[in-house]
């Protein structure tokens, strides 16, 4: 482990150490021009290129430790830094601030039940056994759940608010604890939704929707370097989801041709010499990119080229 010396002065970001967004926070480093090699069983690493020291955490402990302002800047899931806010509300010194949202480990935390039994709805967990990694977000759910059934309950003259579910903390495998016969729905995350109905659940209620998120704490050091950082970010991103469109098109067809492609902001228009040609490039998103060419042919324009984008800030 590195003296705690060696990190004085350097900006502390933090990364999963391993699970669903470890490779695609480590592939928009790499984007970025963030430079490290890091040891065999070490979970730090010095930053070769900037003054930046990257920590290899566990995701559920990156939102604390950016929240407790022990770390400046963090890559975790959203969900992580919704639990840390509901179990620890922020305060004037305490809390993460959302930078970002990165376009990877988009995921649902959802409640699931068995197929077959009395369980087939959140309303039927009151006074139940849940388990979850997400004790947080799962108490915050049931409760406004219960002020909604309660209220219409008061509404047609019944008794009120229901007795919540008896929330159990695990922090993995989670589904294991219906097969066990010790829970009787859970509160878990759900991507493909194969591990969930492999242990014969589905889900009845979706508590929030998460994705990985770019988070900063409230008071970081080297705000100028975070700032660079976000821009190469950002840069990435847009690479990622967009192409460069080139084409040449006749100055009476400029206009609907730029109907065809706006671009992210304008198009670049350059005369081409001798003619009343124009030569138009402009940003497309990658998944548009095949109709639009196909629109600014039939349009009249020509020559036309699809370009990859390594950056974009």
């Amino acid at each position: 482990m590195d003296d705690p010396e060696d990190l004085y002065g350097l900006l502390l970001f933090a990364v999963p150490k391993k699970g669903r967004l470890q490779q695609a926070a480590l592939d928009l480093l790499a984007g970025c021009d963030i430079q490290f090699r890091r040891q065999d069983r070490l979970d730090i690493a010095h930053v070769k290129n900037h003054p930046i020291a990257l920590l290899f955490l566990p995701a559920s402990d990156i939102a604390t430790r950016v929240a407790e302002g022990s770390v400046d800047l963090g890559i975790t899931g959203s969900d992580q830094l919704r639990e840390w806010e509901a179990v620890n509300p922020p305060t004037g010194q305490t809390g993460a601030e959302k930078v970002l949202d990165l376009p990877f480990g988009r995921c649902k935390l959802q409640v699931q039940v068995p197929k077959v039994g009395r369980y087939q709805a959140p309303r039927d967990l009151f006074g139940a056994r849940v388990t979850t990694s997400f004790p947080g977000l799962a108490r915050l759910y049931f409760e406004r759940l219960a002020e909604q059934v309660g209220s219409k309950d008061d509404d047609h003259g019944n008794m009120g608010m229901p007795m919540p579910p008896k929330i159990t903390y695990q922090s993995g495998s989670v589904e294991a604890s219906y097969r066990m016969g010790i829970a009787d729905g859970i509160v878990d995350l759900v991507e493909s939704g194969d591990t969930m109905r492999s242990a014969g659940l589905h889900a009845v209620g979706t508590v929030f929707e998460s994705n990985a998120v770019l988070i900063r704490s409230r008071f970081p050091l080297k705000q100028e370097l975070i700032g660079k950082i976000t821009r190469r970010i950002k840069g990435v991103i847009a690479a990622q989801k967009y192409q460069m469109c080139a084409y040449n098109v006749p100055q009476n067809l400029l206009e609907k041709a730029i109907s065809i492609a706006p671009g992210k902001r304008a198009p670049t228009v350059t005369a081409l010499d001798g003619s009343d040609w124009k030569a138009v490039s402009v940003m497309v998103e990658k998944v548009k990119i095949a109709d639009v060419m196909d629109e600014l042919a039939g349009c009249g324009a020509e020559d036309i080229v699809a370009i990859d984008l390594a950056k974009s800030i």
